[in-house]
């Protein structure tokens, strides 16, 4: 299956371990949540929301014309035959999607890590700014000044470097769904008076 052959690259890349003088070997601490089979934990709320931005014509059913829409602003180069593959079947649901994804395995799998990798095309271990900028545009967002990129880094830059690292991305993406979850409390302490 695609889940088992996703696992398998990510177990080529090695094993997760440190190695320190003098020191014995011992697991690095992994960023991700896990479900119950080891692999990444998915929330119901984010996997709605993410079959939702998919679904570009609200039909409840994804075809890989949809996913290249939605994708292509963060894949240039994808093939057809690889958005075809991701939407395998005619009728691709929600509940399609929930079945592939909830009890995953994928044990050595970082999915903040891979969306990282969108705004670091070149590896450098920061966010591109220009690839940063041109997504903006393709989602209809419009052109970002350099006050907006200011903004940008001075919001996401938690270490203070004047850059947006992978461990800053995470952290921004950790604090967004924490202060959604923030959100949504209040807005229920509010409505139940």
């Amino acid at each position: 299956s695609g889940q088992r052959a996703m696992a398998s690259a990510q177990e080529a890349e090695g094993d997760k371990r440190e190695k320190s003088p003098g020191r014995s070997i011992s697991p690095v601490e992994d960023p991700v949540q896990r479900n119950e089979l080891g692999g990444v934990y998915v929330d119901e709320d984010e996997l709605k929301a993410a079959f939702e931005f998919f679904d570009v014509h609200k039909r409840g059913v994804l075809t890989p014309a949809d996913l290249k829409q939605r994708l292509g602003v963060f894949y240039k180069n994808l093939p057809a035959r690889e958005y075809k593959f991701l939407v395998g079947e005619p009728d691709f649901t929600y509940k399609t999607l929930h079945k592939l994804l909830v009890n995953n395995e994928l044990k050595d799998f970082d999915p903040v890590k891979e969306a990282f990798k969108v705004y670091d095309p070149h590896d450098t271990g920061f966010v591109d700014m220009e690839i940063l900028k041109g997504i903006f545009v393709n989602l209809g967002f419009g052109e970002i000044t350099a006050d907006d990129v200011q903004v940008l880094i001075e919001t996401a830059d938690v270490d203070s470097d004047g850059k947006i690292s992978l461990s800053d991305f995470r952290k921004m993406v950790s604090h967004s769904k924490a202060a959604e979850g923030d959100l949504d409390a209040l807005h229920t302490s509010v409505t139940k008076k």
